[in-house]
C-alpha cells in the first residue's frame, strides 16, 4: 500500500478523500495530452476552447506543442479556473493561448464576449491551418453565443430554468445547442476549410462527444424537433423568437455527413470511466476490493442516494453481492429537481442526504460523494462525506435531515457538520464521483 494513502480501518475520512483525489489527478491534463496532437500543419495554428479543464487543458499543449511552431488562440474557463502557473505565465506574456474567465452554470457578458471573439478568429482560415479544439464539461455556458433574436438575458433565463428543471445533461444541452449561435457544430462550420481537431475531457454520462458542452465541432443527431419536446416536457417558456427559430428549423444544427466535418478528428484524452479505475486502484492497493458500478449514473440524486444506501446496507448485513470490506464506486451525473426556494447544494450533497437519511446510522458504513471539478452546483464545496454518526451529531446540532432534504438544502445540513468536502477548483471535470466504504 501507498505510504501516502490512509489506512480504510484506522481513517475512513482519509481513505476516502485518497480515492476522490486519485480520481481529480487521472482527468486533470498533464503530458499524456501529446499522444492526441497532430504534426504542426503547414499554415498556422489555432487553439480554440471552453470548460472547466480549459485552463489546464491550454497549458498543456502550449507546454507540449513544438516551439518553433506558431501558435496563438482563446480559450474560456470558469472564474479561477486558470492553473496559477499558466496564469503567471500569461501575466508575464510567456503563455501562447490567452486565457478568458466566465461564468458558470449560468452564462454571462463575458462568456459572450469570449464566444464572439472565438467566432471572430476563424475568419480567414485556409485549408492549410489547422484547429485545436479543447472541450470540456461546462463549456455550454462557458461558451454563450445566443441564436439570432435571442438576447443573453433570456438566454440566461432559460438555463436557470433548464438547471432547476431536474432535465437530463443531454435533454439540457439539446435546447442548449438549437439556441445558440456556435454550439451543436456550428463552430467546425465557421472553421472550414481548415482541419479541426477536437480534444475532450468528458463529464457526460456515456461519453457522447455531441453532448459534452453541446459539441461546439461535431455533428448533432438531434433536432429542433427535439428541443421543442423537452422544453413542453419540463414546462420551460421560451421567448417568441427562440420558439420561432426552433418551430420553423431556422436553428438547426448540422448533421452527421455535412462537409464542414470532413477529414476532421475527435479524442477522448480523459472519461469518468478512467478516474473510477484510478481511484480503485488505490483501493485496492490498500487491500481493500472494489466493485464499479457504473460510470454513467442518473436520476433523481435523492433517488439514487436512496439505493445507493440501500446496497450499503444489504452489504453490512448479509455479505452479498460483496464481501466486506469493500468499495463500491460509481459516476455520472444526476440531477436535482429544485422545489423550493433559497436552498443551498448541488447534486452531490443532495445525494449523500438522502443516503444518509437512509442508512440510519448503519455501523461501519461511509459514504462520500464529489463533483470532479470542484463544485457542487454553485457552491465553494466539491461535496460531502456521511459517517456512521451523522445523523446523531446532526441530532445533538438540532438539525433535523429530511426537512433540509425537503427544501433542498444539503450544503447547510453538512456545513455545521464540517463535514463538507472542500477543494478548490481542480482545473478539471469527469463528473460526479461516488464511494462507499463498507468495513
Amino acid at each position: 500500500m501507498s505510504t501516502t494513502t490512509p489506512v480504510p480501518h484506522t481513517d475512513p475520512r482519509g481513505f476516502l478523500r485518497a480515492l476522490f483525489d486519485a480520481a481529480v489527478a487521472q482527468a486533470v491534463p498533464g503530458v499524456s495530452t501529446a499522444a492526441f496532437l497532430p504534426r504542426p500543419p503547414k499554415g498556422r495554428t489555432l487553439v480554440l476552447g471552453a470548460g472547466k479543464a480549459g485552463g489546464a487543458m491550454a497549458a498543456a499543449v502550449d507546454g507540449l506543442w513544438p516551439a518553433d511552431a506558431p501558435m496563438s488562440g482563446l480559450v474560456v474557463t470558469r472564474y479561477d479556473y486558470v492553473p496559477p502557473a499558466y496564469k503567471a505565465r500569461q501575466q508575464q506574456g510567456a503563455g501562447r493561448i490567452e486565457v478568458i474567465e466566465a461564468a458558470h452554470p449560468v452564462p454571462d457578458e463575458a462568456g459572450r464576449r469570449a464566444a464572439q471573439r472565438i467566432v471572430e478568429l476563424t475568419r480567414g482560415l485556409t485549408a492549410d491551418d489547422l484547429v485545436l479544439f479543447l472541450i470540456s464539461g461546462g463549456g455550454s455556458s462557458l461558451l454563450s453565443l445566443p441564436a439570432e433574436g435571442i438576447s443573453l438575458d433570456e438566454k440566461q433565463a432559460i438555463n436557470k430554468a433548464l438547471l432547476k428543471s431536474g432535465a437530463a445533461i443531454d435533454e439540457m444541452n439539446c435546447v442548449r445547442k438549437h439556441l445558440s449561435a456556435i454550439k451543436g457544430g456550428r463552430l467546425a462550420a465557421m472553421c472550414a476549410p481548415a482541419k479541426v481537431v477536437t480534444l475532450l475531457i468528458s463529464d457526460v454520462p456515456g461519453d457522447s462527444p455531441q453532448v459534452i458542452a453541446s459539441g461546439p465541432t461535431v455533428p448533432d443527431t438531434t433536432t429542433c424537433a427535439d428541443a421543442l419536446r423537452i422544453l413542453a416536457r419540463y414546462g420551460i417558456e421560451v421567448p417568441a423568437a427562440a420558439r420561432a427559430g426552433l418551430e420553423s428549423g431556422a436553428f438547426e444544427t448540422p448533421k452527421p455527413g455535412d462537409a464542414c466535418f470532413a477529414g476532421n478528428e475527435v479524442h477522448m484524452i480523459a472519461t469518468p470511466q478512467q478516474s473510477l479505475e484510478a481511484a480503485a486502484a488505490v483501493a485496492r492497493a490498500a487491500g481493500i476490493a472494489v466493485h464499479v458500478l457504473s460510470d454513467e449514473m442518473e436520476g433523481e440524486s435523492r433517488e439514487v442516494g436512496k439505493v445507493h444506501a440501500a446496497l450499503a446496507r444489504y452489504i453490512a448485513k448479509h455479505g452479498q453481492p460483496f464481501t466486506p470490506p469493500c468499495v463500491v464506486l460509481s459516476g455520472g451525473e444526476t440531477t436535482v429537481t429544485v422545489k423550493t426556494k433559497g436552498g443551498r447544494g448541488g447534486r452531490a450533497t443532495e445525494f449523500l442526504l438522502s443516503a444518509a437519511i437512509t442508512l440510519q446510522g448503519e455501523p461501519k458504513i461511509y459514504v462520500l460523494a464529489g463533483d470532479t471539478d470542484g463544485i457542487d452546483g454553485v457552491e465553494d464545496n466539491a461535496g460531502a462525506i456521511v459517517t456512521p454518526d451523522t445523523l446523531a451529531r446532526a441530532a445533538e446540532a438540532g438539525v433535523k435531515p429530511q426537512d433540509f432534504l425537503d427544501r433542498n438544502d444539503a450544503y447547510n445540513f453538512f456545513r455545521p457538520l464540517g463535514d463538507l468536502l472542500m477543494t478548490g477548483p481542480t482545473f478539471t471535470n469527469v463528473n460526479d464521483f461516488r464511494a462507499m466504504l463498507i468495513l
